[in-house]
């Protein structure tokens, strides 16, 4: 168990060190930082797990919903375009004000488009719900990213995680910044 950890926290820094090394094409840090967030994002589906019910069926593939932040959309399909994770097509979908949730297994809201996790109560299937805000755990997100001395982390609530009916691996925990139970 130790080494598959060990393992997936070499991979997770070989995957920062690639979008480190993308800076040198485009000097802009708002870039780097959406190319990071844009494999975070990749990489959690694969530490995730949902429920059968989350799918219409076994072939359905697993869509990631991103409001409020068209580049960040537009950077996330170049990073998952032709891949799979977990034998599932990933697809990424804008979804614009007012757009229904329906479809979504994850969901990443933007500063300005925070009141969407309050769609997620009445939403009728499971979602991952990723932010980028300060508190982001304590308004309702499973997974908030954080900028800490010049890095995009990551921090993690378990308890949001359960109440969409979600189980994240420890793998993924093991390398996220601070685990909220």
């Amino acid at each position: 168990m130790a080494s598959r950890i060990a393992r997936v926290a070499a991979a997770v820094l070989l995957l920062l060190g690639a979008c480190w090394a993308a800076m040198a094409a485009d000097d802009s840090p708002e870039s780097l930082e959406q190319q990071v967030k844009a494999a975070f994002l990749f990489k959690f589906i694969g530490y995730v797990e949902w429920p059968a019910e989350a799918f219409a069926d076994p072939g359905s593939p697993l869509v990631i919903g991103v409001a409020g932040d068209d580049s960040l959309a537009q950077e996330l399909g170049r990073v998952i375009a032709r891949r799979t994770m977990n034998g599932r097509a990933v697809s990424v979908r804008q979804l614009r004000s007012g757009e229904s949730l329906a479809g979504i297994h994850m969901l990443f809201a933007s500063r300005s488009q925070l009141a969407r996790l309050g769609e997620l109560s009445a939403h009728p299937r499971p979602v991952l719900a990723v932010t980028d805000v300060a508190k982001g755990l304590e308004q309702g997100s499973a997974i908030n990213f954080v900028t800490a001395g010049n890095r995009v982390r990551f921090e993690v609530s378990l308890d949001a995680a359960k109440r969409n009916g979600l189980k994240i691996g420890a793998p993924l925990l093991s390398v996220a910044m601070r685990v909220q139970e």
